[in-house]
């Protein structure tokens, strides 16, 4: 396949110098992330989970197990959910910010604001003030709760992060996102069979990031910054307010999706980014860059959402590796998943330096949730030399 294929848009993002960050732009300077102190094997996944909800319907344990293999009654009330779920979402989150601030090498006192992502939790005050008590964050940090933003949140996140870092120098925005499935845990049914897909590919988990826009941290050597977030676009596609579906109710919380998911639409919301930071897209032309001369951070929602983007965008098969990978090792994690797909960039941007090999600096980091809402950020690899 030649990338000539897709189509392409000109050079007109600014030819910043490779590596070098922009100034007054956000960057990610920092990723973590943390997991249950309980982790199950999805090898062990399908006998353990009729075994604890006391079902015997051999149909359904069978398709569950398809299900598994093709990913890479009495319920507890939602109160009892809540109090499992409020109390583990607050603990990943705290673990993953403070491997974040770890990795990121500057003091938790240099955070300024907080921005918490989460699906898995109802309360008040909410998951970002007991994740800041749980830090030990000042009194003064300004915090922003995104709730129920479902797979697009850690996306939806990092906008708002980008847009609080730029509107404020010397600001150094945490983002934090949890999410966990006990809140949607029952046992099988034949009249809900799409709660099979749920448990064969929702996992549980947390993921953590530190955004700032000004270059002092840089300057001094102590901060390394990791991805330049260059434009962030959103994007409501009418008519889709029930094609991804979640109610809260006395069973925790019931999710369907429907059978077409908006894909199509995704080529027409890549446009749309790439023209938010001044590009210009042509199907011909000189100076060119197809979609497979980008890197691409894709929610991993599944692997058929995956197949279809790639076959959408004509992409070679490695350039949703890193979205893949994520998929496999942490399932869907929800809010948290873009940044377990980072992390695998990072990991692929440092092996291919240390092997001289070529490297993409623009790339997209894309997701969608429920609207359905695209979420969407232009970005800038300064890893690469």
């Amino acid at each position: 396949m030649d990338s000539s294929s897709s189509y392409k848009y000109t050079k007109s993002l600014g030819e910043p110098i490779h590596g070098k960050p922009t100034h007054g732009k956000a960057k990610i300077l920092a990723l973590g992330k943390a997991f249950p102190q309980q982790l199950v094997m999805q090898d062990f996944l399908v006998d353990g989970y009729f075994k604890s909800t006391n079902c015997n319907d051999s149909e359904l344990k069978q398709r569950l197990t398809r299900l598994c293999e093709g990913r890479g009654g009495g319920c507890p009330t939602v109160k009892q959910r809540m109090e499992i779920s409020n109390k583990a979402v607050t603990q990943m989150a705290a673990e993953a910010s403070t491997a974040c601030i770890a990795s990121w090498g500057r003091p938790l006192s240099a955070i300024t604001h907080l921005v918490y992502v989460s699906s898995s939790e109802a309360r008040f005050p909410g998951g970002d003030l007991h994740l800041a008590r749980a830090l030990g964050l000042g009194a003064d940090v300004r915090r922003v709760m995104l709730s129920f933003t479902g797979c697009s949140g850690g996306v939806a996140g990092l906008r708002v992060a980008k847009d609080l870092a730029e509107s404020a120098r010397g600001a150094r925005v945490l983002l934090a996102t949890a999410e966990t499935t006990v809140v949607s845990f029952r046992p099988p049914s034949t009249a809900r069979t799409y709660d099979l897909v749920g448990v064969a590919l929702f996992g549980d988990g947390a993921g953590a990031a530190v955004v700032g826009a000004d270059d002092d941290g840089v300057a001094e050597g102590v901060e390394t910054p990791l991805f330049e977030l260059s434009a962030a676009a959103q994007r409501f596609l009418p008519g889709t307010e029930k094609t991804i579906d979640g109610r809260l109710t006395e069973e925790g919380i019931n999710f369907q999706l429907g059978r077409e998911l908006p894909q199509d639409n995704v080529e027409d919301f890549v446009k749309k980014l790439i023209k938010e930071c001044g590009g210009q897209l042509n199907q011909d032309g000189g100076d060119m860059i197809g979609y497979n001369d980008l890197f691409w951070a894709v929610h991993p929602g599944g692997p058929a959402i995956l197949s279809r983007v790639e076959n959408k965008l004509e992409l070679f098969p490695e350039k949703l590796s890193a979205s893949r990978n994520a998929l496999r090792d942490y399932g869907n994690a929800s809010s948290n998943t873009i940044m377990y797909v980072l992390e695998y960039l990072v990991e692929e941007s440092k092996r291919k330096r240390e092997k001289g090999e070529r490297d993409c600096e623009w790339g997209l980091i894309l997701a969608f949730g429920p609207g359905v809402t695209f979420e969407g950020i232009l970005a800038r690899n300064l890893l690469v030399p």
